[in-house]
């Protein structure tokens, strides 16, 4: 038996009593709707004012929070079936899967493009508005999208060839590696993971200690950038857990094997909804031009009619 055939063994013997499944699912129902409402209210923000459209900057976080709701959505519906369905479709569970790892890989790319627009913006001002419109923008965002798609597709092409079309109609439980079961994708998402966990913290690195140096002479909006650039890494690093996510789950399952579904409802919280809660926080709060357009949306929302 394989390493991921154990895994889902493991969470299939030791399935949660109720009080336990339905504390867990309140947990993760009440944190996805809590970013989920405030990150409605960021995408409010934005739709509603006109200086946000043409700031690149602002068109790649609205993207982010978009993504990132998406992501919320589907692997909270995932958490939700898993307990009361318990096995699904398999075409229904790809579905599920394909969309959200498409958001799940989104977000560290996003982060870096962000990254790297706050360089620019510090590093070269003065090439700052040729360099980055919003059609390059809206370009790069289509880019993301396209190397999210260019990793996870072959997943489905690959199930698609080695299995038989009886499969897709049979019921499982819900994870990655039961839709799409054969071994050369796990070792294709390894190496993908690698090669993403490398770019990303290149391009982290490289833009930090570019504006690092650039504050110790520079404007406090340089030394501002270095801040955001740094809570951007702390987000990738949230992120970027996903790719070590399953090298962690093994690893719990040979020191804790009876708390298995615990740890992996751990893992859950901290890899998949906690790293959402901190796009608010880094344009939500910090930024001051968001700030004041989101105070006056929310006081207008709060105001009697």
């Amino acid at each position: 038996m394989n390493v991921s055939s154990a895994n889902l063994t493991v969470v299939i013997e030791y399935r949660d009593s109720f009080t336990k499944a339905v504390t867990k699912n309140v947990i993760v129902v009440v944190l996805s709707i809590s970013i989920n409402y405030i990150n409605a209210a960021l995408i409010q923000t934005f739709r509603k004012h006109q200086i946000f459209y043409m700031n690149p900057r602002y068109i790649l976080f609205f993207h982010l929070v978009v993504n990132d709701m998406i992501q919320v959505m589907l692997t909270v519906m995932l958490f939700i079936i898993s307990y009361i369905l318990y096995k699904i479709n398999v075409s229904v569970c790809c579905t599920f899967i394909l969309l959200a790892l498409f958001a799940t890989e989104n977000t560290p790319l996003n982060l870096a493009c962000m990254a790297i627009e706050c360089y620019i913006a510090i590093c070269m001002p003065l090439r700052h508005v040729q360099i980055c419109t919003v059609k390059r923008t809206l370009m790069l965002i289509g880019l993301i999208w396209a190397i999210s798609m260019l990793s996870v597709l072959p997943d489905l092409f690959i199930t698609l060839a080695t299995q038989p079309l009886d499969f897709f109609n049979t019921r499982v439980f819900c994870l990655r590696e039961t839709a799409f079961p054969n071994p050369h994708i796990i070792k294709k998402r390894d190496i993908t993971y690698i090669v993403y966990l490398v770019i990303v913290w290149f391009v982290i690195f490289y833009t930090y200690f570019r504006i690092l140096f650039t504050a110790k002479t520079a404007s406090k909006d340089a030394k501002k950038a270095r801040n955001t650039i740094l809570l951007h890494g702390f987000q990738v690093l949230l992120c970027m857990a996903t790719y070590a996510e399953p090298l962690l789950k093994n690893a719990l399952l040979q020191w804790f094997p009876k708390n298995y579904p615990d740890s992996l409802f751990a893992c859950y919280v901290i890899i998949q909804i906690l790293p959402r809660s901190i796009s608010p926080i880094i344009y939500g709060i910090r930024d001051q031009t968001f700030r004041r357009y989101l105070k006056r949306y929310l006081l207008c929302k709060m105001s009697p009619q």
